[in-house]
């Protein structure tokens, strides 16, 4: 598809809901209402767009092809500047809450739309950055996690997602006939701790106590509360306010996905270890238009299979556990529980023949 790299730059698109809304807010003097707009945009509009465009099963001819795709420079400097704009956009949208006459409706809305877009452009485009081997991307997706305070994603989500995903040991790993909203609590506490965990680990292997200036966790930490003093000194109390929750309303937005990603899906065990993680361990959706912005994240499948893999490379599997939709509109489903299991569970069930993950 020739004009699919350009597609990307739809990313920016999602940044661009915030002073979006407030250019709405100044001239209709409705800002409570327009506060809320990048959420019906994100929530209802790009689905109905979304399946009027139908899906991208393309994929990369052959290994040369696939080769020369993730050897191509502008696919890296995208996910570059999306994480300059995210911390643009942090201060500009802390500046203009804190100034505009909103009311507690009109505050509500601007944080939980702040917090979506943050899960899009803070945390989507940072996992894509942690999980390459340049410094730099390494740097620039911690820094980005900063941004929502959920900066133990850099490492458990490496070292423990990926090696537990689908099993009982993942806290990331929806279980089948699960709630989204205990996950969401039960994955949120069971990361942060993880990543902890597993950086103590790391620095005990090798012979050093967690407290140490090599724990990387204290450093993003360190940056993280950088981060919110520099909006506390700023801005003042409201200001600190609004990155705080700004940042949970990202992690919370983080998790429903990856309830949506590894729902009901299980690796077997074979002589007491888990098989090895393959394309049939997540969910995909390869729907075209909510697949761009997101740089891809919904091949999901391939991903897990091939995780140091270019999001530009990312290929569609047709015999993946496939969404009926692409994340945007299975982000709502998984809201109303009920309505999530009458859907998704006859497929897992007909995923397995019949029987349950």
């Amino acid at each position: 598809m020739q004009l699919k790299p350009f597609g990307f730059l739809l990313v920016f698109v999602v940044p661009a809901l915030m002073p979006f809304s407030a250019w709405l807010a100044a001239i209709s003097g409705a800002p409570n209402a327009a506060a809320w707009f990048p959420l019906l945009f994100l929530f209802v509009l790009l689905p109905l767009a979304d399946y009027a465009l139908g899906r991208d099963l393309g994929n990369p001819r052959d290994a040369a092809a696939m080769q020369r795709l993730e050897g191509q420079h502008y696919y890296r400097v995208l996910t570059l500047i999306a994480a300059a704009v995210q911390v643009a956009l942090i201060a500009w949208s802390g500046w203009w809450f804190v100034q505009a006459d909103l009311g507690v409706s009109g505050m509500l809305g601007w944080l939980a739309s702040q917090g979506v877009v943050s899960g899009i452009l803070g945390i989507n485009v940072a996992h894509e950055l942690i999980h390459k081997r340049e410094r730099l991307e390494q740097w620039a997706g911690g820094a980005l996690l900063c941004t929502v305070g959920y900066f133990g994603f850099k490492i458990e989500h490496v070292r423990g997602h990926h090696v537990n995903v689908s099993t009982p040991l993942d806290a990331s790993s929806a279980r089948f006939g699960q709630s989204v909203y205990p996950f969401m609590l039960r994955s949120l506490a069971g990361n942060i701790t993880a990543a902890w965990r597993l950086e103590a680990q790391r620095l005990a292997d090798r012979g050093l106590q967690w407290l140490h200036w090599r724990n990387e966790m204290l450093w993003w930490a360190a940056l993280w509360a950088a981060f919110g003093m520099a909006m506390l000194l700023w801005l003042g109390p409201a200001g600190l306010g609004f990155f705080l929750v700004q940042g949970l309303g990202a992690a919370l937005s983080l998790e429903i996905i990856n309830y949506i990603e590894h729902y009901g899906l299980a690796r077997r065990q074979i002589d007491g270890r888990y098989e090895r993680t393959t394309h049939q361990h997540s969910w995909n959706s390869s729907y075209l238009l909510s697949n761009l912005p997101l740089f891809q994240l919904q091949r999901h499948s391939d991903h897990h299979a091939n995780p140091r893999r270019r999001y530009q490379a990312l290929v569609h599997h047709d015999d993946s556990p496939q969404l009926p939709g692409g994340y945007s509109a299975m982000f709502v489903l998984a809201l109303l529980p009920p309505l999530w299991r009458r859907i998704i569970d006859p497929r897992v069930r007909a995923y397995y023949g019949g029987a349950s993950g």
